[in-house]
C-alpha cells in the first residue's frame, strides 16, 4: 500500500511538471503505472496539471475499473504496451507540439521518422520509432496496431496525433517523452539542413551500452 501511495504521489508530481513546460494542454494527454496486481491511470478528461492522487483511477489485473474516478478513455492505448513489453512498468501519453508536428509529416520514414541525431535520442528511445496510421482519438480499435509496433519498440507516434512512451519505470517513461520531445525539435528545427547523424556504429554501440 506504501508503493501505491507513494506512486499516486509520482505519477501526479510529475504529470504536474510536464503540464507546466507545455507538454500537454487543457485535458490532452494521459499516464499510467503498473502495479502488482494492476494499474493506476490518468481519470477521463482530467488535467495532468491538476491531478488528485487519491482521484486516480485504479484497475486490476483484467483492466476492470475498481476505483478512482472513470479511466482515461484511451486505457486501451496503454493495455497494448504492457502486453506487448514485459519491462514496461508505465506509458506516457502526450500531445506535445514538436512530437505531434512530426506525426502529422506526410513524406518520414515510417520505422525511423526521427534521425538518430543525438545519443541521448537513441538511448532513450532506441533505433526504432514506428508511426501508427491514423485512428479516431478513443476508437479502440488501435489497440492492435499499437501492440503490433510496440513488440519492437519502445515508443510510438500515432499519426496526426502525438506519442505513446513506455518506460521501465514511470520516471523512465517521462524521461524518454522529454527526449523525444527535445528530439522532434531538434529535427524540425534542422529540416533542410545538412546535418550529421550518428552512424550506424554508433548507434550499435549505444544499443549495446544501454539497450
Amino acid at each position: 500500500m506504501r508503493e501505491e501511495t507513494a506512486l499516486r504521489e509520482a505519477v501526479c508530481t510529475l504529470a504536474a511538471s510536464l503540464f507546466a513546460r507545455g507538454f500537454s494542454v487543457g485535458s490532452a494527454g494521459n499516464i499510467s503505472v503498473r502495479l502488482e496486481d494492476g494499474v493506476l491511470i490518468t481519470p477521463t478528461n482530467s488535467c495532468l496539471g491538476r491531478l488528485d492522487p487519491a482521484r486516480l483511477s485504479r484497475l486490476d489485473a483484467a483492466w476492470r475499473h475498481i476505483g478512482g474516478d472513470v479511466p482515461s478513455k484511451e486505457v486501451f492505448m496503454h493495455r497494448a504496451f504492457y502486453q506487448a513489453r514485459a519491462e514496461a512498468q508505465a506509458v506516457v501519453h502526450l500531445h506535445s507540439t514538436w512530437a505531434t508536428a512530426v506525426a502529422c509529416l506526410e513524406e518520414v520514414d515510417a520505422r525511423a521518422p526521427i534521425p538518430p541525431l543525438t545519443p541521448y535520442f537513441v538511448m532513450r528511445i532506441g533505433e526504432t520509432l514506428p508511426v501508427v496510421g491514423y485512428f479516431r482519438p478513443g476508437d479502440p480499435a488501435m489497440e492492435p496496431a499499437i501492440a503490433a509496433a510496440a513488440r519492437t519498440a519502445r515508443a510510438v507516434l500515432l499519426a496526426n496525433h502525438g506519442p505513446v512512451v513506455s518506460g521501465a519505470s514511470l520516471t523512465d517513461a517521462v524521461y524518454a517523452a522529454e527526449e523525444l520531445e527535445e528530439a522532434a525539435k531538434l529535427f524540425m528545427l534542422l529540416r533542410g539542413e545538412r546535418v550529421r547523424r550518428l552512424t550506424s556504429a554508433q548507434v550499435a554501440d549505444l544499443g549495446r551500452s544501454f539497450g
